[in-house]
């Protein structure tokens, strides 16, 4: 017999693949309480299982609310821990002001010698030596400072307490005022002024003074030791501070900044050059009329020349002033020689000095050492040219040519 075709069955090789339940490998959905713990991508948690006493979300402490990133509360407390710690660090700077003022003054003072140090260093002597040269000449000049200001400031103090005793006994024995003593006792007040309220004030003034000069002295020797040490080290905090600059523009950042450096140390030098001028020029002629302590007075104009715009009239007033107490004629001539000095330095000696140092216009550096000064007093008048310089030279290197191009 021969087997009949089974209309039901058909040939594989005629219809081709057929699919079948297996074939379908997507994701299939599954209930969570069946399978057990899911991965997410934060890591593995295990989903709640259900269970009749919880809510039909399967939470057993409900429904999560609103992030608490976006509720007003959160907002507000991290609002006010930023104001907090704003005003917390501006507290820290005003505080640590006197700090950072003095950091500032030693590196702009080392940055000011530096050209010293790289003369003497041209000259083949290592750099270790160039800065000991340089450091011992910066602390000769301040103890030929305090030779010449110190001894004249004593001794006119003990010549005024010894001559003390002499007014009184002048004034007592004098006619009119023996009178009004009679009548009023003027001097019976007076000594018990002096034993209950001036005697105690003046010990109190006298210890807030030794103070003051206690404070000074460490200031000072904290400010040379600061200046050595940013002096030793200004090469390696350039490299340094270089690194933090892309790598594309360091080459053009340290040619800027070695511009900036030149004209602070060029500024710093002319500034010195021209105060040493003015004290040469004020020791000779205050010695050819005869003044006292000639030599205190000049340095005392040499220091005060240092200040921009201010200085020398300060330095004038002060000399001239004293110069008058001893001779009427003395003053008048010193009030002469400074008015005429001042004009030869502000139009011949300053340009000339210096045109190498700073390019900054007159405007400019009026208006600059105005704020530095109304900022940070008198070492903010010093700063305030050269940083005035070094903006003007980020704006004509940097801004304007970046303004040209867009």
């Amino acid at each position: 017999m021969t087997a009949e075709a089974d209309p039901t069955k058909t040939d594989p090789a005629e219809t081709g693949p057929t699919k079948t339940g297996p074939a379908k490998t997507g994701p299939t959905k599954t209930d969570p309480a069946e399978t057990g713990p899911t991965e997410t991508g934060l890591g593995k948690e295990r989903a709640p299982r259900g269970d009749s006493a919880l809510d039909g979300a399967g939470q057993p402490y409900g429904l999560p609310g609103k992030p608490l990133a976006r509720g007003p509360f959160l907002f507000g407390l991290v609002g006010g821990l930023g104001v907090l710690t704003a005003i917390a660090i501006a507290q820290m700077v005003v505080n640590s002001l006197s700090t950072i003022i003095l950091v500032v003054v030693a590196m702009f003072l080392a940055v000011g010698l530096n050209p010293a140090v790289e003369a003497l260093q041209r000259r083949g002597l290592a750099r270790r030596g160039a800065i000991s040269i340089v450091f011992a000449g910066v602390i000769v000049a301040f103890v030929l400072f305090g030779l010449a200001v110190v001894p004249p400031v004593s001794q006119q103090l003990t010549e005024f307490i010894a001559a003390v005793p002499g007014y009184i006994t002048d004034l007592s024995n004098h006619p009119t005022l023996r009178q009004i003593d009679a009548d009023y006792q003027i001097l019976t007040q007076l000594r018990s002024f002096v034993t209950t309220t001036l005697g105690p004030a003046l010990a109190s003034g006298i210890m807030g003074a030794g103070l003051v000069v206690l404070n000074g002295v460490f200031t000072t020797v904290t400010l040379l030791v600061l200046m050595l040490y940013f002096l030793g080290s200004l090469h390696t905090i350039k490299e340094y501070l270089l690194k933090l600059v892309p790598a594309s523009r360091r080459a053009r950042t340290g040619a800027i900044s070695e511009q900036i450096l030149t004209g602070i140390g060029g500024y710093v030098a002319g500034n010195v050059l021209i105060s040493i001028i003015a004290g040469v020029l004020t020791w000779i002629f205050l010695s050819v009329m005869g003044v006292r302590y000639a030599l205190a007075l000049a340095l005392v104009v040499a220091l005060t020349d240092l200040i921009p715009l201010v200085g020398a009239t300060i330095g004038a007033v002060l000399v001239s002033g004293v110069a008058l107490l001893q001779s009427l004629p003395a003053g008048i001539a010193c009030a002469v020689f400074f008015v005429v000095y001042q004009q030869v330095e502000n139009y011949f000696i300053y340009p000339r000095v210096m045109k190498r140092s700073v390019n900054v216009t007159p405007a400019v550096t009026v208006i600059a050492a105005l704020f530095g000064g109304a900022l940070l007093g008198i070492v903010g008048a010093l700063l305030a040219i050269p940083v005035a310089a070094a903006i003007a030279l980020i704006i004509r290197e940097v801004v304007v040519p970046r303004q040209e191009r867009t």
